[in-house]
């Protein structure tokens, strides 16, 4: 149940602080502070879905310098009683044990359902999610296994963080390519979406990934939103009960 006076849950995700640069990510993420600051009065639960950061690892006595502002602020909402969910992404599956256990957030590695006041809602990233992408779902799978994580953790924190802080500065994001292009019936989102809903329905899916704000609609009067991105749109979705919105901070 949605209580009363915190009446709203709020879905964000690609914030991918850490690019391009120090300050542009300051910029963004004092942005997303004051995001958070302007809805923990109605935030019933919020859901960070995935990518939060461009990079991150954790070495058992080591994490990435930076960032302090965001943690400080969902440390804080979490011990003022409201519910915060953080998906892993693509960029930062290497979060372990560190930002649940310091910050008192739910951690998610895979899609995740819940129901808000009798809607059904499948929740995730959305990377290797669908058809096709074949290549991606293969380096996943190695960046999932435990001895390529091992392997990566034996190497010093002062040179693993910067080889993967160079790899994090060619992707797309960093890099501004203009490849996030809607691409109709072949999204592969959509598709999963509609070969979910043969087996289950659901009246919303929630996805980050794509980098674009969408709102598409499926067979039987469910929906797929997707949220864009906080590197050009500052895009987030809310639900107060009864509808579900894309919205845009300003």
């Amino acid at each position: 149940m949605i209580e009363n006076n915190r009446n709203k849950i709020y879905f964000a995700s690609d914030f991918h602080l850490g690019v391009p640069n120090r300050t542009i990510s300051r910029e963004r993420e004092m942005r997303i502070v004051h995001w958070l600051e302007e809805i923990k009065n109605d935030a019933a639960e919020i859901f960070l879905v995935g990518d939060v950061f461009d990079f991150w690892f954790e070495y058992k006595t080591v994490i990435p310098k930076g960032f302090v502002r965001l943690q400080g602020k969902i440390a804080e909402l979490t011990d003022s009683g409201i519910p915060v969910h953080w998906f892993t992404g693509n960029h930062d599956m290497w979060i372990f044990d560190y930002i649940p256990s310091e910050l008192g957030v739910k951690l998610y590695r895979e899609p995740f359902r819940r129901e808000f006041n009798n809607k059904k809602f499948l929740i995730g990233h959305g990377d290797g999610l669908g058809p096709g992408d074949k290549g991606y779902k293969f380096i996943k799978s190695v960046f999932k296994n435990k001895i390529s994580q091992w392997l990566f953790s034996i190497i010093h924190p002062d040179i693993g963080i910067v080889l993967a802080n160079y790899w994090s500065s060619q992707s797309r994001i960093s890099t501004e390519r203009t490849d996030d292009k809607f691409l109709g019936e072949k999204e592969f989102l959509v598709q999963f979406c509609k070969s979910t809903l043969i087996k289950e329905h659901f009246d919303f899916f929630v996805f980050g990934h794509r980098h674009l704000p969408l709102e598409i609609d499926l067979p039987g009067k469910s929906k797929y939103f997707n949220l864009g991105e906080w590197v050009n749109f500052n895009s987030y979705a809310v639900f107060d009960g009864e509808k579900m919105e894309l919205k845009y901070f300003k």
